[in-house]
């Protein structure tokens, strides 16, 4: 019996909410917080009406330090649950090592004004957690967050060692509209639109990441229940963590599926600066062009009633067991229509959404543990694997020739 507070009002946050209220014996009590309270008070009136389970609501402007400490402080949580944008992580980590309570968000730091996203700013927060004697977990979503754990199971539990690992993210669901981002535009965008980058380790030993142009690497590949997609070479931040921390690699890289019609729409909008994330001035007013565009498309928290298809996550992964050459896939499929019939978000939303939960009933349960920062694949694989079947994201593994 805890209680959390989750900071973000989301189509990622209405997920986790009511997956936590759906289990209530470990989330006893949950305060729902977001710069607009008013969609917190829509997500807590789908709750009680649904599940008949309370959901408390609080404003909260999680770019301000000192908003956060008075909300923690008030509501006094056992974990924190940031699923705001990954801009904030930095604000909700301080809060809680002011307030000595344990955190965990979905996706890694990235700074506002600059299309970049790392750990390094997080990590360092590793000492300033110890000293609270709090436990802060980065990146609790699908990719990262159950590919990171689909990579350490198989480390822990399938292989004697891995050599190569390829992160597959495929969503072949179609919502209609001729162009649209099934997450954040802004973010999305920024990430589709940047340069791809791989690691890997040479015969030499020599560690580094290679950076390609932005989908310039493209391979085709066949996904269960899906079937053959075209795939393009990104940079991931579960590949910064996991090149680190799975001893032996010596190359990971990650794919994502993208139709045509989304290419097209992005090559044009970015020729003529659409995606620029720097201010220009229109009739005397100063505005960032990716703002604008964050405004005029639909947002994804909408998407989930007329999104139709699948999605298929998971991981290749080729090593070596009992000195035999072993190559799978470990993945999961979702079907969109499913999910917004359990939670009313599409896939991309409750894929994310679910592992947060987990996460953080792993962290409430005791299961995982610790003091300072971590990532995904420091913890043993199998209880969060066990929670992903049991809580809507089933899991497969096949055997690749």
């Amino acid at each position: 019996m805890a209680k959390v507070l989750i900071i973000g009002a989301g189509g990622v946050s209405r997920v986790v909410t009511k997956k936590c209220a759906m289990n209530s014996d470990v989330f006893s009590d949950i305060t729902l917080a977001s710069r607009t309270k008013s969609k917190c008070d829509l997500i807590a009136k789908e709750i009680k009406d649904a599940l008949h389970v309370e959901v408390k609501t609080a404003q909260v402007d999680a770019d301000h330090i000192d908003e956060l400490v008075a909300l923690i402080k008030s509501v006094k949580p056992d974990l924190v649950m940031n699923i705001a944008l990954p801009y904030q992580d930095l604000t909700i980590m301080d809060a809680c090592a002011a307030c000595g309570v344990d955190y965990l968000d979905t996706a890694n730091y990235e700074h506002p004004d600059t299309a970049k996203f790392e750990y390094k700013e997080q990590w360092a927060r590793d000492d300033k957690f110890k000293k609270a004697g709090i436990m802060g977990l980065l990146g609790s979503g699908f990719d990262p967050g159950v590919t990171n754990v689909f990579c350490a199971y198989a480390n822990q539990y399938l292989f004697d060692e891995i050599h190569y690992i390829d992160i597959l993210d495929c969503n072949a669901g179609d919502h209609g509209y001729p162009f649209a981002t099934n997450f954040n535009p802004e973010i999305n965008l920024r990430e589709v639109s940047a340069n791809g980058r791989y690691w890997q380790r040479d015969e030499n030993e020599k560690r580094e990441w290679i950076e390609t142009k932005p989908l310039e690497i493209k391979m085709v590949w066949d996904y269960p229940e899906v079937g053959k997609k075209d795939s393009y070479l990104m940079y991931h931040e579960e590949m910064e963590s996991l090149s680190k921390n799975i001893k032996g690699l010596k190359r990971i890289r990650f794919f994502m599926t993208f139709g045509q019609s989304y290419l097209t729409h992005m090559k044009c909008l970015e020729n003529v600066g659409i995606l620029r994330i720097d201010e220009v001035e229109v009739d005397g007013v100063k505005v960032v062009p990716l703002h604008l565009l964050k405004e005029l498309l639909p947002d994804p928290a909408g998407l989930g009633a007329r999104t139709v298809g699948k999605t298929n996550i998971g991981c290749v992964i080729e090593g070596i067991k009992d000195g035999i050459k072993k190559k799978i896939y470990i993945y999961n499929v979702c079907d969109h229509q499913a999910c917004y019939r359990e939670t009313g978000a599409q896939a991309v939303s409750y894929t994310t959404g679910v592992p947060a939960m987990i996460g953080a009933k792993m962290i409430l349960e005791k299961e995982w543990s610790g003091k300072g920062v971590f990532n995904m694949e420091n913890f043993d694989a199998k209880p969060f694997m066990e929670e992903l079947s049991k809580q809507g994201l089933p899991w497969k593994i096949s055997d690749i020739d």
